[in-house]
C-alpha cells in the first residue's frame, strides 16, 4: 500500500485563511461577467425636452433618459468588462492544495487505491469500485495521472464523481469532496507536482 507523503498530507494546518483565500480565487476566477446596462447615453428615445426650461415650476429636464427616471439609464452600472479575477502566486496555491489535502487526510477522507483499476470504459467498472470502497452515495474526486478515454467514459456518467489530473488539483473540489481517490500514478504525480520532485 502506497504511503502518504507528510510534506503534502500530513501539515498541521492552524490558519485556514490561506486554503479561503485560494477557494474564493477559484470561485472569482470562474466568474463571467456578461451583464450590461444602458447609460443613458445608450437608451433610445429621450431626445425632445420634456416641458420647457422654465415657467413651469418644476424641476428643469432635458431628457427623459436621465437616470433618475423611470425607464431611464442606469448609472454607475455593469458595463460587461469587469475583471472579477484574484491573483495567487504559484507556491500559495500550492501550499493550499498540500493544506486542504492534509485536512481531508486528517478527516480520514483520503483513499489510496491498492492497484491500478483497469477501466475498459463502461460505466460499470467504475461503479464496482465505488462500490468496493464503499463510496458510491458519496462526492469523490477522483485523481488521474491521466485523463484515458477509457477512463473519461466509465466516470462520465456519475453525477457524484468528478475526475481531475493530479497537476490540475485545486482547493475548491478539494473541499468539495466527500472523498478524495487517488491511483498510485496520480499519488506520484502529485508529489511531483507539489514538491516539485518524486517522494
Amino acid at each position: 500500500m502506497a504511503t502518504l507523503n507528510k510534506d503534502i498530507f500530513g501539515l498541521n494546518v492552524e490558519n485556514h485563511e490561506l486554503v479561503k483565500l485560494a477557494y474564493d480565487a477559484y470561485l472569482a476566477n470562474s466568474r463571467s461577467s456578461h451583464a450590461k446596462t444602458l447609460k443613458r447615453g445608450e437608451v433610445r428615445g429621450g431626445g425632445k425636452k420634456p416641458w420647457r426650461q422654465k415657467g413651469t415650476g418644476r424641476a428643469r429636464f432635458g431628457s427623459t433618459r436621465n437616470p433618475i427616471w423611470r425607464h431611464g439609464g442606469v448609472a454607475f452600472g455593469r458595463t460587461g468588462n469587469e475583471n472579477f479575477t484574484k491573483k495567487l502566486s504559484r507556491s500559495s496555491k500550492q501550499l493550499a492544495v498540500r493544506q486542504a489535502l492534509s485536512m481531508k487526510n486528517a478527516a480520514k477522507a483520503v483513499v489510496v487505491l491498492d492497484k491500478e483499476v483497469k477501466l475498459t470504459g463502461k460505466t460499470k467498472d467504475a461503479v464496482k469500485v465505488l462500490k468496493d470502497l464503499k463510496l458510491e452515495n458519496k462526492n469523490v474526486l477522483a485523481v488521474v495521472a491521466e485523463k484515458t478515454p477509457e477512463v473519461l467514459r466509465s466516470t462520465n456518467n456519475l453525477p457524484n464523481v468528478k475526475l481531475v489530473r493530479a497537476t490540475y488539483l485545486n482547493v475548491f473540489d478539494i473541499m468539495n469532496a466527500d472523498a478524495v481517490v487517488f491511483s498510485e500514478a496520480a499519488l506520484k504525480a502529485t508529489s511531483e507536482w507539489l514538491l516539485g520532485k518524486e517522494k
